[in-house]
């Protein structure tokens, strides 16, 4: 079942797995990423920048509190449908910092730092801190990572789960609704555990992969997951090894260095932006199976490709349901079966 769906049912049906957590005492004042942020009241309007924060919104009940979203890799999914079609889309990708202050938010949540950091596409913490909005970054973004080297930031440590579920829980307790993200981690550490377990017979000890998200263009070098980034997470959390070795987030790598690593698994991002031409997975398939250089490496011959969306290689709810898809794929094709 789809982590999405499975939230909605259990919040229907008033599904509990813990205790009831005590209420949220304001003012708030919480530390993320290296602000102190302060709340007299639970926030009324709020700014989205990336779809893994929109989601988290949407899975806390927190839909109507909503008043722009901006930044999209794939297509909601279904169950929040209807509560996204309520909210005006700023951007599909980076939208501007005045589309982001018209909407007079109390409160701007950020998925990436390249968005809004000190090098913001749309603008730095204290732009919008001068107008007292407070800026809310993923600590996945930040924490053990340092976004002013690389492309897309480099890992000083390697992503731990644990950033992710606090944004649930740093999210729940801005605007008092604490049992929701109790449950909600509970739900997403259940779905985790289930994927490992799938996988503790299967023998994968000479096996790895390689998750290619997108490339600039069709003829350069792709961009791929590095060893400390959030796939590198997912790979050995499931005992599979990741071929590449920078510690840049989404380092670019020749495809002759990476067709010599020969990975067991190529694990390919299915989007729906147009930033990029190999944002369209098709393009990428067809490479894959005509370039003269990766189209010999086994796992293009022995169709061992994987196909994610984008947003299941990222800090997000999705990511859960993308561990699901891998260990199931690696369960079908691993060699010794």
């Amino acid at each position: 079942m789809q982590l999405h769906r499975f939230i909605a049912i259990a919040t229907i049906l008033g599904l509990s797995f813990q205790v009831q957590a005590a209420a949220t005492h304001y003012p708030l004042t919480l530390e993320n990423c290296g602000s102190a942020l302060t709340f007299q009241q639970a926030p009324t309007r709020a700014v989205t920048i990336g779809q893994a924060g929109t989601e988290m919104f949407y899975a806390l009940g927190l839909g109507d509190k909503l008043v722009g979203t901006a930044l999209w890799f794939n297509e909601v999914p279904g169950v929040y449908k209807a509560q996204n079609a309520k909210v005006e889309r700023l951007a599909d990708n980076d939208p501007s910092f005045e589309a982001v202050i018209g909407k007079r938010p109390q409160l701007v949540a950020v998925q990436l730092e390249w968005m809004v950091g000190p090098q913001g596409v749309v603008g730095t913490r204290e732009q919008f801190h001068e107008l007292n909005i407070p800026t809310y970054l993923m600590p996945s973004d930040c924490e053990g990572k340092d976004n002013l080297v690389g492309a897309d930031g480099t890992r000083l440590q390697p992503f731990r789960i644990d950033s992710l579920y606090k944004s649930i829980s740093q999210l729940a307790e801005i605007f008092d609704v604490q049992d929701r993200g109790q449950q909600l981690n509970a739900q997403l550490k259940a779905k985790l555990h289930a994927s490992i377990a799938s996988l503790k017979d299967t023998d994968l000890t000479h096996t790895s992969a390689l998750f290619w998200f997108s490339s600039a263009d069709m003829d350069i070098d792709p961009y791929v997951a590095g060893r400390k980034g959030i796939p590198d997470f997912m790979l050995n959390t499931l005992g599979v090894r990741n071929v590449v070795e920078s510690d840049e987030e989404w380092p670019t790598v020749g495809w002759e260095t990476l067709a010599k690593a020969n990975p067991t698994f190529l694990v390919i991002a299915r989007m729906d932006r147009r930033r990029f031409p190999a944002d369209d997975v098709d393009k990428k398939l067809e490479f894959l199976r005509t370039d003269p250089v990766t189209r010999n490496m086994d796992a293009v011959k022995n169709n061992r490709i994987i196909v994610l969306d984008a947003t299941q290689m990222q800090a997000s709810l999705t990511l859960f349901d993308g561990f699901e898809t891998l260990a199931k794929a690696i369960n079908r094709y691993e060699p010794s079966k």
